[in-house]
This record gives structure tokens, C-alpha cells and sequence, in this order.
């Protein structure tokens, strides 16, 4: 257990400059922090790392003065316009935080063009020794494990990987039975995982299945996620990034260190459970 990645995910405590959210995510107890490059939507606080020189300087120093690990940046889309020598800045960007995966949506209903353009920014990628990791999310072209796994074996490509958050493959209707095979079959295709849970059946509008996913979600084993079937069936000891935006605690006042750490202590007495 000792060994277990740990990662603070940037959206659960996204109120945080990344130089604080690193002190944060130290402080708590974490090894790693996920960095957000890029907004996941224009309505988002945002903290212009890529941009920002001295944000970066800030936020390396910080990395280095607490030990901390940047494990993976976000997020790029895939889209039908997308010009993948666009993503470069990110990349190298990335690479200055010595991150070692990239974190991806898919956002373009051609799934041939998806997977063209997911090999061709994993080769972009590959001198920077990142892995680009695709997230599947049931709102977006690439809605469930299938469909990412599918993709990432078209493009054929090493530092290819599947994502799997708990939160998308639980409102996604995914297969446990399919995920452990792909786990059994090529471990390499999933690098780390995003643990969090979930309350209640699954909403019938994609609206509220979304801001659930980007507001409200629950700490690990606080919700109605299989989250022991999960982690059985992922890779043993993969490394795993909580993201677990919960924005009712952050109206009612709770820090983001006392939420850092919830998070945090909840996810190992699920993996502790697990033994």
C-alpha cells in the first residue's frame, strides 16, 4: 500500500493557483499532482500555466521544494478541426514538469480521424516521453470503454492508453468483464485511473449526467459505485488520480486542504478494504 500512486486531480481543488495546489496536495499526504494546461471549458477558472512564465517558474519551484511529482497534464481535444502540431506548446509544457501522461477527449463524431489523429499526437508526444491517455465520457464522441479501446488499438501506437475515470465508466454502462480482459490483455494500455464515486441511479439527461461529472461527485466509497470491482479488475497497483470536484463543500466553506485530504483518506480505506 505504501507503494500506491496517489494523485491530487487538478478539478477537485480547481479554486487553487497550481504553485498552491501543489503545497496542498504535499501538505495532504499526495505524491503527485495533475496539472490543467488548458481549460476544460471557456467558462472555467483558469490559471494560464502554458502562458505564463513566471506561473511555471512559481509552480516548479514549488514541485521541487515539496518533492512533489507531476503525474499528468490536461486536457486536449480531439476535434474535427484539430491541427495536432497545435498541441506542441502543451507538450513541451508538459515535459518541463517532467509529467509522463497526457490526458485527452474525444470530440469528433469520425471515429477513423480520431484515431488518425490520437497516433499522430502520441508520435508528437513520444520524444517528450509522454503517454497520451484517452478519456472516454459518455457526453463526448468517445462514450465508453469500447469505443476508447477501440480507437487507441487502431492507432497502434506504444504510448497509446485508455483512461478510465470512475465517475464515466460508472454513468457510461461500461463492462467490468470487458475492462478486466483488456487489463489482462494489454496492462500497458492503462497507465492510471480516476477514482472518485457516485450517488444514485444514472440521470436520464446528459445535462445533469455532466454537472454531476464536473460539480458533484462523491469521495470514494461515499456513492453506489462497484469502485471494489473496478479496481479489481484494473491493474494491481495502478496509479490513481482523485478527481472529485464536490462544490456543496466548497460553498459550505470547506477548504480545499480539508477536501484534498477526505479525498485522500477515503480512497485508502477503500484500497485498504480491498485486501
Amino acid at each position: 500500500m505504501s507503494d500506491q500512486i496517489f494523485s491530487l486531480a487538478a478539478l477537485t481543488v480547481l479554486e487553487l493557483s497550481p504553485p498552491d495546489m501543489v503545497e496542498v496536495a504535499a501538505r495532504a499526504g499526495y505524491s503527485h499532482v495533475g496539472l490543467r494546461l488548458e481549460p476544460a471549458t471557456p467558462e472555467e477558472h483558469h490559471f494560464p500555466l502554458v502562458a505564463d512564465a513566471q506561473l511555471r517558474r512559481q509552480t516548479l519551484q514549488r514541485l521541487r521544494d515539496t518533492g512533489t511529482k507531476v503525474l499528468d497534464i490536461e486536457i486536449l481535444r480531439l476535434k474535427p478541426d484539430t491541427q495536432v502540431q497545435a498541441f506542441l506548446t502543451v507538450l513541451e509544457a508538459g515535459a518541463e514538469f517532467e509529467a509522463s501522461d497526457l490526458l485527452i477527449a474525444g470530440n469528433d463524431p469520425d471515429p477513423v480521424r480520431t484515431a488518425d489523429n490520437f497516433a499522430a499526437l502520441c508520435e508528437l508526444a513520444l520524444p517528450f516521453g509522454i503517454h497520451v491517455n484517452l478519456e472516454f465520457m459518455p457526453w463526448t464522441d468517445v462514450r465508453n470503454l469500447a469505443e476508447a479501446w477501440h480507437i487507441v488499438e487502431q492507432a497502434g501506437r506504444g504510448n497509446g492508453a485508455v483512461l478510465v475515470d470512475a465517475f464515466h465508466f460508472d454513468r457510461s454502462g461500461s463492462s467490468l468483464q470487458a475492462l478486466a480482459v483488456a487489463s489482462a490483455t494489454a496492462p500497458q494500455r492503462l497507465r492510471y485511473a480516476q477514482l472518485c464515486d457516485v450517488v444514485g441511479p444514472r440521470p436520464a439527461e446528459m445535462a445533469e449526467i455532466l454537472r454531476q461529472a464536473r460539480q458533484e461527485r462523491r469521495f470514494p466509497g461515499d456513492g453506489d459505485c462497484d469502485l471494489h470491482g473496478l479496481l479489481k479488475a484494473l491493474p494491481s497497483g495502478i496509479p490513481l488520480s482523485l478527481e472529485i470536484p464536490t462544490r456543496q463543500l466548497m460553498e459550505q466553506g470547506v477548504s480545499a486542504y480539508d477536501r484534498a485530504r477526505l479525498a485522500l483518506d477515503k480512497a485508502r480505506e477503500v484500497l485498504a478494504s480491498l485486501r
